[in-house]
């Protein structure tokens, strides 16, 4: 009796193991197997540049660092309701990061592939060699053309049935690019009858004030106009529900979202903290996306921060917003399937380009994907940051700053100083509904030469603050939340 126990636990445990062995490994909502993973030689690059259901699957493309790298092994992948992952063969190695679903059609975009609703792929010859940042609506041919924007500032129109290309501008020489500027085209959006495109070139000479290569630019189909010289990352717009369009980036005092309103047809400023200055260069913004995640609700992942946006429009002002967590991911892409949230990912990459400069303590590049739920992001690291309505800028007298984010934060306290020889009175106003009603908080007066420090209640929250000093001079008004 003693033996054919034995024996029956003997074949359960391999059993079993073959069970376990046929099982996907689940780390945190981390699938190992699914990681994209490019070849060891040249090492580049492997990131996630887009993600998005379509065809019964998950459709994910990644991308090399650059067109230099010469990299392999990246592609166009397929993941199942099995989450078995195939590369597709029309795979072709690229620095792509776009994705548009073309409704008239039912096609969908997605680094230079177009895909029908059987899952057939095509490639589109004309822009698989540029370093794709965007696909756009087309503003008088929608329902057979779309806009492409490549990284070094190139503006395609495509026809989605027969795939001809046609460049139609260069936006580094249309957009007035300082030369000598790194070109780094990252995000556009058609809405309200303009393409709007950014650039988030941004380096030592830009931190320097010594240029201003950032962009936030638009097109009505006639001319570009420049809205801001500061380096924007991401565009976005809803199709409903006042319909702001949104755009986000940063300059040497804090995160800035810029918002159109389609009532008033004017843009408006407003200013977010920033939870970690790792963001702070060009090429370390891969890409910080707004994507609608849940119906009728989106998510905006902002300088290591990630906020809930709402599409709605009350009284030409932007209600909904409201930060969620800090975190130091890459995360390209991300988006909703099969009732998760999923987040692309760029996890090793021994830059720099696969050169012997790069990081010699990393391997092979790959990139893995996240499932998990839009709740998850709660128990992340909580929500801090820093920033400043002025680092070191010249004030105009009784102007007000832009708007800065309050609402959603723990402990807050703010720092002013200035260069004038006089004694300079700041204005501290709040808006606690988010209405755009500025009511008196405090008044601080800072002497010649002196620094102010001022901790906010515990208790104390608004939705925006903005300071307004008395007198013309470079001041700094630097507010840390933890």
């Amino acid at each position: 009796m003693k033996y054919i126990l034995i024996s029956v636990l003997l074949v359960w445990g391999c059993l079993n193991n073959k069970v376990l062995s046929q099982q996907q490994i689940n780390c945190s909502g981390v699938f190992p197997h699914l990681a994209m993973i490019a070849d060891q030689a040249p090492r580049t690059e492997a990131g996630t540049g887009a993600l998005f259901p379509w065809a019964n699957r998950l459709w994910v493309v990644t991308y090399v660092a650059h067109f230099s790298a010469t990299g392999s092994g990246t592609g166009l992948f397929e993941i199942n309701d099995k989450m078995e992952i195939h590369k597709r063969p029309e795979s072709v190695v690229g620095t792509y990061a776009n994705r548009l679903l073309h409704g008239p059609t039912n096609q969908l975009i997605i680094g230079p592939y177009i895909i029908d609703m059987k899952g057939n792929v095509r490639v589109i010859d004309g822009v698989k060699d540029h370093r794709l940042a965007a696909t756009m609506t087309h503003l008088t041919d929608p329902e057979n053309k779309v806009y492409f924007l490549a990284m070094e500032g190139q503006f395609f129109e495509v026809d989605v049935n027969t795939l001809d290309t046609k460049l139609l501008f260069n936006l580094y020489d249309e957009l007035k690019e300082p030369k000598g500027s790194k070109p780094h085209f990252k995000s556009g959006f058609t809405r309200h009858g303009k393409v709007v495109v950014c650039n988030n070139s941004y380096s030592t000479k830009d931190y320097n004030k010594d240029w201003k290569a950032g962009r936030l630019a638009e097109w009505d189909g006639k001319v570009w106009k420049i809205i801001e010289e500061k380096s924007y990352t991401e565009v976005w717009s809803s199709s409903h529900f006042g319909a702001p369009i949104l755009a986000t980036g940063w300059d040497n005092a804090s995160a800035v979202m810029s918002v159109f309103f389609p009532n008033t047809k004017k843009w408006k400023r407003y200013r977010l903290p920033k939870s970690s200055k790792t963001f702070d260069e060009t090429s370390c913004t891969e890409w910080l996306r707004i994507r609608e995640i849940e119906t009728e609700r989106a998510m905006m992942d902002c300088h290591g921060l990630f906020y809930e946006i709402g599409f709605h429009l009350y009284a030409d002002q932007l209600w909904a917003i409201r930060p969620v967590c800090s975190h130091l991911r890459v995360i390209p892409d991300y988006c909703s399937w099969r009732g998760m949230l999923v987040m692309g990912g760029n996890q090793a990459t021994p830059m720099k380009f696969g050169s012997a400069d790069g990081n010699p303590l990393a391997g092979q590049p790959q990139a893995g994907l996240w499932f998990g739920k839009t709740d998850d992001l709660w128990s992340w690291g909580k929500p801090s940051g820093e920033g400043g309505v002025w680092s070191d800028d010249e004030v105009i007298a009784n102007v007000p700053s832009d708007p800065f984010l309050m609402y959603g934060f723990d402990q807050k306290s703010l720092h002013l100083w200035h260069d004038s020889n006089e004694a300079v009175s700041f204005k501290i106003e709040v808006d606690v509904v988010g209405n755009g009603q500025f009511k008196v908080y405090e008044t601080k007066i800072v002497g010649s030469g002196e620094y102010m420090h001022y901790e906010f209640p515990e208790s104390f929250s608004a939705r925006w603050v903005r300071v307004t000093a008395n007198k013309n001079c470079k001041a700094t008004a630097w507010f840390i939340y933890n």
